[in-house]
Order: structure tokens, then C-alpha cells, then sequence
């Protein structure tokens, strides 16, 4: 079977909601992420076959086929470039690399760009469902679906308060991860971790133009009493919004393409693409799917949990990776070794891409082999990435 490749994978630093991305278009955003990787790759724009585009809250500035609009936004790829837009809500960005490795694995494209958006500022997540129920336009909940989950309320929140339950995990825990989380991450940037990977973005501040290269969730003064402290999001519940990824503006974009467009285009691959797989389970506790994904993803493959060097494991809230290191077994030394998003934020539809960017650099900065990015989603979907650096 034909090989897929990852030529280069970027970023934006993420920003806060209202925060320094909040004046910058999700389109605009977006078309950051493809100008970037199209130019640190050397490609000719014209060679690039595809852009899909994960993005969850398709509304508003998100409407219009946000994929499409990026490339018309953008500086480098021409109006001829092709894209589409999808929502497989958390994993949205993360499919888009996978149907970006399907078809330059079923030889019918050997250029695409995977990459996502999310502005959680300008677009509310929800805003896309929740507009149209004020007006009376109706409930994604249909009659089919309520007659065969009566009285669910399909909620990731509830969710993963079923997991810290299920799985017996005190507050203390909890807490406990999330200070590891901003630890990491400071870490990370205080020692560059993140230069390669990040796209600067022009803002406008009230000092004037500057560039945004630093994500901006990260509490640098974290302690485990500050986070502690922090209220519950429900009186018998252990999470908080510090134990919770934080809300966040963002864009991504990761460049997948054949052996032949490797040695047409004389490019440098930085990972080989190994596994993808996709799973769902249970819709109501919803956010357990990586457990089992991982497991079907690793008998694919052929491997163990200890042949993985590094593991991205999305932060959603922090009894999910910690659930999913107990399921696993892994070493918890090697996930998210440069924090996740409970510091850095998750900007829905741009994570899966967002996370890839950071698992690729990490693997090259570290020296490590194999990396496998994971990401919990919506109506109980997971999403498994299994990557070689090269």
C-alpha cells in the first residue's frame, strides 16, 4: 500500500477566549496556517491537490464552507486549490489528516493539506445549534433519537464526571494533572519547545502591531492552592475549569503527501504516517473512546503500548487522559510531555492538527520514533493517529 507523509505540521499559539486572537477573522486565522505550511514546505502552491478542514461550530464567520474560505483568504494557495469542511466535533482537524492520508494512500491525490479552525471567541461553541433553538427552528435531538436514548442528555461534561466516577479519581487528582499540564507547558516554552511548530500571528494590541507567539492560557504562576481552589462546575462534581481544557482561538495545518510528490517536489518528510483508525462506543459517558480506540489501533498496527516514544492524549477535562493511562498502562512520562490542553487551550475543530504539530516536532526534538495522538470527540467517537518520525 502507497505511503503516506507528513511534510511539515504548524500552529498558532493559541489565545484566550476575548483574548489577543479576538480580533482576528476565523478565515483569516485559518489562511495563517496554509500560507505557513505551504511556504516552509518549498512547495509550489499549485501542486496542492486538496485542503480539508476540520472546524465544529460551522456558523457565522465559520459558515460558508470555512475550508473554502480559508484558501480564498489565502496569500499563497491559488483560487484553483479545493477544500472541504468537516465536523467529527473534537477530532474534526485530526480526521481531516486521516481522509488526507486516505487518499494519498489510495493514490488519488498526492498533496493535501489537513488543517482546522477554531475561533471560540467569535463563535461560541454550541452557537451553531443553540441560534437556531431560540428561534424556534428546531432540535438536533430527533424523535428516533430520543425514543431510543429517552431521557439522555448527551453532555461532555456529565461525561467526564462519569469517568472521574467510574474510575474512582479524587479532585486531588485531578488537580494534580492540571498543575502538570501548565507545568509542561512553561517548560516547553521556556526552552523553545514550541519555536518550530508555532505560526506568529500580527495582532493589534493597545501599544500597537505586535505578534502573538505565545499561547496564552498558560498560568506561568500555577499553584496546586490556586487550582484547588478553583469552584466546582457541579456542588457533588470533582472538575473544575481548571481540571477542564480552556477555551480557546486557534488554527492549525499539517501537509500530507506521497512517496512521488516527495521526490517530484524534492521534500523533506518529518514523520511517515503508520496507523489511522476511528472507533465509537458509548454516546452518554461519550469521552472513554480513546481507551478502546487505542487498543484496536495498536492490534492494527502490530505494536504495544511501550513501543509508543511520546503520546498526545487530548487534555478535554483531566480524568480522560488519566483514565486512559490506566487503561493503557503507558508511562505517564510520555504523554503530553509539553502540556496539554488544560494549559494551552482547545480550540475544537483546529486541535487535531493542533496536537500533530506538537506530537511531530516533539518526536524531532526529543529523538523519539513513534508517537500516537488520540483525541476523545462528541457522541462517543475516537479518533487514533500512529505516527514515524523520519
Amino acid at each position: 500500500m502507497p505511503t503516506a507523509y507528513i511534510v511539515d505540521a504548524v500552529r498558532t499559539a493559541g489565545g484566550k477566549r476575548g483574548g489577543r486572537l479576538a480580533g482576528v477573522h476565523p478565515v483569516d486565522l485559518l489562511a495563517k496556517s496554509l500560507d505557513a505550511v505551504v511556504e516552509r514546505s518549498g512547495i509550489d502552491p499549485k501542486a496542492v491537490d486538496d485542503v480539508v478542514t476540520g472546524c465544529v461550530s460551522q456558523a457565522g464567520e465559520q459558515a460558508g464552507q470555512v475550508g473554502r474560505m480559508g484558501v480564498l483568504a489565502s496569500k499563497l494557495l491559488p483560487q484553483s486549490t479545493p477544500a472541504v469542511s468537516i465536523d467529527r466535533q473534537c477530532g474534526s482537524s485530526q480526521q481531516a489528516i486521516q481522509f488526507a492520508a486516505q487518499a494519498v494512500m489510495s493514490g488519488t491525490q498526492d498533496v493535501v493539506i489537513a488543517s482546522g479552525v477554531e475561533s471560540m471567541t467569535r463563535v461560541p461553541m454550541g452557537s451553531n445549534m443553540t441560534l437556531h433553538m431560540k428561534e424556534g427552528l428546531g432540535n438536533y435531538m430527533s424523535p428516533g433519537v430520543m425514543e431510543k436514548y429517552p431521557g439522555v442528555q448527551f453532555s461532555q461534561f456529565m461525561g467526564a464526571q462519569m469517568i472521574a466516577d467510574k474510575h474512582d479519581f479524587s479532585k486531588d487528582q485531578l488537580d494534580s494533572f492540571a498543575l502538570g499540564s501548565h507545568a509542561k507547558a512553561i517548560k516547553a516554552t521556556e526552552t523553545g519547545a514550541f519555536e518550530k511548530e508555532i505560526v506568529p500571528v500580527e495582532i493589534e494590541t493597545p501599544d500597537g502591531e505586535e505578534m502573538h507567539t505565545v499561547d496564552e492560557g498558560i498560568r506561568f504562576d500555577a499553584t496546586l492552592e490556586g487550582i484547588a481552589g478553583v469552584k466546582l462546575l457541579a456542588p457533588d462534581g470533582k472538575i473544575t475549569a481548571a481540571s477542564a481544557s480552556q477555551i480557546c482561538d486557534g488554527s492549525s495545518a499539517v501537509m500530507v503527501v506521497s512517496e512521488e510528490a516527495l521526490k517530484r517536489h524534492g521534500l523533506t518528510p518529518m514523520a511517515r504516517i503508520h496507523n489511522l483508525t476511528v472507533t465509537a462506543g458509548d454516546p452518554v459517558i461519550m469521552l472513554e473512546e480513546p481507551l478502546f480506540a487505542t487498543d484496536r489501533a495498536l492490534e492494527r498496527a502490530g505494536m504495544k503500548i511501550d513501543d509508543i516514544d511520546l503520546f498526545e492524549v487530548n487534555e478535554a477535562f483531566a480524568p480522560v487522559p488519566l483514565a486512559w493511562l490506566k487503561h493503557t498502562g503507558a508511562d505517564p512520562d510520555r504523554l503530553n510531555v509539553h502540556g496539554g490542553a488544560i494549559a494551552l487551550g482547545h480550540p475544537l475543530g483546529a486541535s487535531g492538527t493542533k496536537l500533530m504539530a506538537t506530537l511531530v516536532h516533539a518526536l524531532h526534538r526529543h529523538d523519539k520514533k513513534y508517537g500516537l495522538q488520540t483525541m476523545c470527540e462528541g457522541g462517543g467517537v475516537a479518533n487514533v493517529t500512529i505516527i514515524e518520525r523520519v
